[in-house]
């Protein structure tokens, strides 16, 4: 997922991935939560759960 991000928009954000127990993680664009795999209980899907976020 992070290299999608970087191909797509280079460096132009800070990026943090957030790992936790069971394989569940976050992902934080310049500070900003734009995905919780622990809220949602599924893996991000970058077209419909992260990108948007990076293009508005």
């Amino acid at each position: 997922m992070v290299e999608a991000i970087f191909e797509e928009f280079g460096q132009q954000y800070d990026i943090h991935l957030i790992p936790s127990r069971g394989g569940l993680f976050e992902v934080k664009v310049d500070g900003m939560l734009v995905y919780s795999k622990l809220e949602t209980d599924r893996h991000a899907d970058y077209e419909t759960d992260i990108a948007p976020h990076l293009r508005a």
